[in-house]
């Protein structure tokens, strides 16, 4: 199964360090961020793991629930879960799934559906593709995706800026453009007219071309 923007994230039951979840019903009405790891134990995701949870306020303030994912079992996560905190100073204080069957890792197109096996005995080589980044509205739609090598840290920064961009242009008829951070201006899209957006923004806008005009950001 080919995952796309705009289609429903795969629904699925499974072990946390949390105890056991049914992943729609945990989102409930919040945003969702799923984050996947190939294996425990492993030096890039630790240092991950670990900055996303002193990220999680940021997360909690914008209604956005955070869970990981590793192709091990839940009883690994608790022992991995110690050197994270000693390693990068934090705990990880979400939860983890535990896909030991790989089902996660299949519905979610990081893994072919026709692998076969469970957990043990795979190495992390053999889940190279299991790190995705998923943001989940509470339509329970994809809004983006990310996906990273091995040998690359991800950019947790940004996936918050994503968050904001999401969020914002799921809310008010706008886009973002490059390098946008929360409380900049942004962009009007082609498909809201001159004489809308003049009704919308009485304090005006600026046209840069007739395609390309920008206003400060809606509160």
């Amino acid at each position: 199964m080919t995952l796309r923007i705009g289609q429903t994230a795969p629904d699925f039951t499974a072990q946390t360090t949390e105890g056991q979840i049914n992943f729609h019903e945990w989102i409930g009405d919040s945003w969702a961020i799923i984050f996947s790891h190939p294996k425990d134990f492993t030096p890039v995701c630790t240092t991950e793991l670990g900055y996303m949870a002193k990220l999680k306020p940021e997360f909690d303030k914008r209604n956005t629930k955070i869970i990981g994912l590793s192709v091990d079992p839940v009883d690994n996560h608790a022992s991995w879960a110690k050197d994270i905190e000693e390693t990068q100073g934090t705990a990880p204080n979400y939860p983890m799934i535990g896909d030991t069957d790989l089902n996660v890792a299949q519905k979610y197109d990081m893994l072919p559906a026709d692998e076969e096996g469970e957990a043990e005995g795979r190495t992390p080589a053999d889940n190279a593709t299991v790190r995705s980044v998923f943001i989940i509205g509470p339509d329970k739609k994809i809004k983006a995706m990310l996906t990273y090598p091995m040998t690359s840290g991800r950019n947790f920064d940004e996936v918050l800026r994503l968050l904001d961009s999401c969020q914002l242009t799921a809310k008010e008829t706008v886009a973002t453009p490059v390098n946008w951070k929360n409380g900049e201006d942004v962009i009007i899209p082609p498909s809201v007219s001159d004489e809308e957006a003049q009704k919308k923004y009485p304090e005006g806008f600026t046209t840069h071309k007739p395609y390309l005009r920008t206003v400060k950001q809606p509160k």
